[in-house]
């Protein structure tokens, strides 16, 4: 019995599974173009798009997963860093493959002032070029984008630290909205 074959062709099953799942994958969508549109239900349940925040600066956030370490640092320093967004006319919006009940528990047990939005066919998370797999798991990777209130995407963070992502992204909408002439 030749054992080589069993070998080959699982190996060969397992290139195009991996070829698959990447082709899938869209890529980022890069600065200076149109942040793609999305309407997703948030941790109430309630639906939310991104042209309904036209007029703002965004910080769209994307997180792999309610409850754990790294996500609840990084929801816990927007949270704490609130107030500064609201006083730059700035949205926080954080997307996880969570489902709503998963977010209304985050929201609740961390005291979040901001929406988390679900997105549990990861539609939005694979438009914007962020889902990762994980093995059998598909998450969405730690990165955040500044959308302006032309609703482009003016910066991109990729694998982001949790600790203190959410000055950096304060900082840099500061100095976004001045250097932006005002319309």
């Amino acid at each position: 019995m030749n054992i080589a074959w069993p070998r080959r062709i699982t190996g060969l099953i397992a290139a195009v599974l991996l070829a698959t799942a990447c082709a899938a994958v869209a890529d980022a969508p890069p600065v200076g173009s149109p942040a793609p549109e999305f309407r997703l239900p948030d941790q109430d349940g309630k639906l939310h798009s991104l042209s309904e925040y036209r007029g703002k600066w965004v910080a769209l956030y994307f997180y792999p997963k309610d409850e754990t370490p790294g996500c609840t640092t990084e929801a816990c320093s927007f949270r704490d860093n609130v107030f500064a967004f609201n006083k730059e006319g700035a949205v926080i919006l954080g997307i996880s493959v969570d489902d709503v009940a998963s977010h209304k528990a985050f929201v609740a047990k961390h005291g979040l002032p901001f929406t988390l939005l679900a997105d549990s066919d990861k539609a939005v998370t694979r438009q914007y070029g962020v889902l990762k797999s994980y093995g059998l798991f598909e998450l969405a990777r730690r990165d955040t984008f500044i959308i302006d209130p032309q609703g482009r995407v003016a910066k991109h963070y990729e694998s982001v630290n949790p600790d203190s992502h959410s000055t950096a992204v304060l900082e840099d909408i500061k100095a976004l909205k001045a250097a932006t002439p005002a319309s």
